[in-house]
């Protein structure tokens, strides 16, 4: 069966159609950054368009923390749900699936088809939970690479994502020089300020005080909710901007005065029933361990070598880079992108940056914007 197939029905143009994802079960054993080690374990992973003949035109895509696979399509007609990077990938898209064999996987550690804290321990029979090894986004990596290896492809034509997927590219051309041509980090960091970690903290404090996460042995169907919404309650509003907050929500309100005694601490405003709704939605399709081990993971990376210099640690990259910052990202600031680039230049490496003016925060890279649309098409050009 093919990765994708399009939907005879589908006549938007661009649209990649009907999709479905792939499993890779890696018998290899995997030892971890910090300790532990994994006898085999599983990738989940959905690719569109055509690998050619010799295997030179694949593109990885990594995802953020929240992210996963389902990079673009929908799985069926009654799960139209599209990928979360849709406008990017398909025909004639920034990344064209005309031109380019996409993948997309799921991280080691994560909860929708890898292998992570919520899969079975064939040891004991039971949810990996907190016995799962520490991971790293270097553990990530080397679990990638062996997909790759797997579907044959011997050097990446680009390596793309956002936020914790633009550090997992920064990692694969410095762990792996020699297998990608080029790298595409949107909104990320060598390494994350004390203020990301301490947000990171006060979340994963949020699910280990839930009565229900039970020092994470909890049932699926009894998940710490209200310690994970939480965690995604804050988390989201360090995604966005104070002015594009203020532009989508300002003060309005819908509950009326009359209530307003009766139900003083009920949302009210839109901006806390948006809030709201994210955590909730989040419970429903996000595991709580998955949630402390990435955001530990992202607290833990720091690209510096062994000098403390980013020079150092940056050293081993061979590909071409571009890293691009957008204006009103707070929480992983343009200047940390720019640096990134800094680094490189003072190494004689290929390597630019780009600043995009955005009201909408860390998750710019997310949302529609013509701009980055045409640096991912220039980059993969030139």
């Amino acid at each position: 069966m093919n990765d994708f197939s399009y939907s005879e029905k589908n006549n938007v143009s661009g649209e990649v159609g009907f999709v479905a994802c792939k499993d890779f079960l890696c018998k290899e054993p995997l030892q971890f950054e910090l300790g532990g080690e994994l006898s085999e374990y599983n990738i989940r992973y959905e690719t569109y368009g055509k690998l050619n003949a010799d295997k030179s035109n694949a593109i990885l895509v990594c995802h953020a923390l929240s992210g996963d696979h389902h990079l673009a399509g929908v799985y069926s007609m009654t799960d139209k749900k599209t990928g979360w990077w849709n406008q990017i990938v398909g025909s004639n898209k920034p990344l064209d699936t005309d031109k380019y064999f996409i993948i997309g996987s799921n991280c080691l550690g994560g909860c929708s088809g890898s292998t992570g804290p919520s899969s079975i321990n064939p040891a004991t029979g039971k949810k990996w939970a907190l016995d799962f090894p520490a991971i790293t986004i270097k553990d990530m990596v080397a679990a990638q690479e062996r997909l790759i290896h797997h579907l044959g492809i011997k050097k990446l034509a680009l390596i793309i994502g956002g936020s914790m997927g633009g550090m997992q590219a920064l990692q694969w051309g410095i762990d792996f020089p020699n297998k990608v041509e080029r790298i595409i980090a949107l909104a990320t960091t060598s390494m994350q300020s004390a203020q990301a970690i301490a947000f990171n903290e006060v979340g994963r404090h949020a699910i280990m005080s839930d009565h229900d996460w039970n020092k994470g042995d909890y049932e699926s169907n009894t998940p710490p909710a209200i310690g994970l919404s939480v965690a995604r309650m804050m988390a989201h509003i360090t995604y966005l901007s104070d002015k594009g907050m203020e532009g989508k929500f300002g003060r309005h309100q819908s509950a009326s005065k009359e209530k307003e005694n009766e139900d003083l601490f009920l949302p009210r405003f839109e901006v806390e029933k948006y809030l709201h709704y994210q955590g909730k939605a989040f419970v429903n399709r996000f595991d709580a361990n998955t949630y402390l081990y990435f955001t530990k993971a992202l607290d833990l990376f720091d690209l510096r070598g062994a000098d403390l210099t980013l020079e150092s640690g940056l050293k081993s990259i061979e590909a071409k880079v571009l890293t691009v910052g957008f204006t009103s990202d707070w929480i992983f600031p343009s200047e940390g992108n720019k640096a990134i680039v800094t680094a490189l230049l003072k190494q004689k490496k290929r390597a630019s940056y780009v600043e995009i003016e955005s009201d909408l925060g860390h998750d710019s890279f997310l949302t529609d914007s013509p701009k980055l649309y045409e640096l991912i098409r220039n980059f993969l050009d030139v």
